[in-house]
């Protein structure tokens, strides 16, 4: 018995092209390069994925350590004396805070640094 492909072919050979949608030269108009190229940038979207989470994190440690150091404090004893005041923030909303008002920063910072010395 023959079994024909064609539709099933076509259907498979469409998504790789509108997935290469914005690819450049033969990357958007040859079918094994199309498929070369999008598989790769699948691959790199996934890896990229987990990776921006650990961008943000890294961004979010950077502004917390930054502003913290203004107050007098480093990133590890300013976080310390949070976790000992039960200041439960995570770094996401600390660099936020940090970042867009400073001042509410001041007054955590100074909660943290006289649950340390206590």
């Amino acid at each position: 018995m023959r079994i024909k492909r064609a539709i099933n072919a076509k259907k498979k050979k469409r998504s790789y092209f509108k997935a290469a949608k914005g690819f450049r030269g033969g990357r958007r108009k040859l079918l094994r390069t199309v498929i070369e190229a999008v598989d790769r940038a699948r691959c790199y979207a996934y890896r990229d994925r987990k990776n921006r989470k650990r961008d943000f994190r890294k961004l979010w440690i950077l502004r917390i350590n930054a502003a913290a150091r203004q107050c007098n404090l480093n990133y590890s004893q300013l976080m310390y004396g949070l976790q000992k005041a039960k200041i439960q923030l995570d770094r996401k909303e600390l660099a936020e805070i940090a970042y867009n008002d400073f001042e509410t920063f001041i007054k955590i910072a100074e909660k943290a640094k006289t649950t340390l010395t206590t």
